[in-house]
């Protein structure tokens, strides 16, 4: 289902933090769309990231990629959780329709999921995410993986590279906090 591309440990990836930010809650960071890139901050500290993808079937009905998306969440909530918060990348503006939509159908699984059990959640800008990782808000698909490896992650392509960096993002602003 999901890729794993590197498990770290807490002092390796977030030296600097507390030790109260790294444990205690499972956090989760999506980069939504057809192929999703995730990472997540789990409760024994350990950060994990990679891929999921949602492409349909050929003998997929419309709805089948949300329905996978929902039993994902789910699950990852299961044998990772349970999720104390979610951020998600917060696209304004997409280049093709298809993608708008595929996009705006994810968004609306995650935030119903969410809001069912109580777990909160925020849409980061694509700038302040990229700011963040690179120093540059316009920063592209290659800094943003050069970020992460700069982080000592492998991410598979730029989607992971894009979760991992709003993961960071969250724990070292305390979500947008400090």
């Amino acid at each position: 289902m999901a890729d794993l591309t590197l498990a770290t440990r807490p002092h390796v990836a977030i030296p600097d933090l507390p030790t109260c930010v790294r444990s205690g809650r499972t956090l989760l960071a999506l980069d939504l769309g057809t192929t999703t890139g995730w990472a997540l901050h789990g409760i024994d500290g350990l950060i994990t990231s990679g891929t999921v993808s949602f492409r349909p079937g050929r003998f997929d009905g419309g709805g089948m990629r949300y329905l996978r998306f929902t039993n994902w969440l789910g699950e990852l909530d299961r044998l990772s959780g349970p999720i104390a918060s979610i951020w998600f990348e917060e696209v304004r503006r997409h280049a093709a329709t298809d993608a708008a939509h595929v996009y705006g159908g994810l968004m609306a699984t995650l935030t119903a999921w969410a809001e069912l059990r109580g777990v909160p959640y925020e849409g980061v800008p694509v700038g302040t995410i990229k700011r963040h990782a690179t120093g540059k808000g316009n920063a592209d698909k290659a800094a943003m993986i050069a970020a992460a490896l700069a982080r000592g992650f492998s991410p598979a392509d730029d989607n992971e590279a894009d979760a991992i960096a709003i993961l960071f993002w969250a724990l070292e602003t305390k979500g947008g906090l400090r």
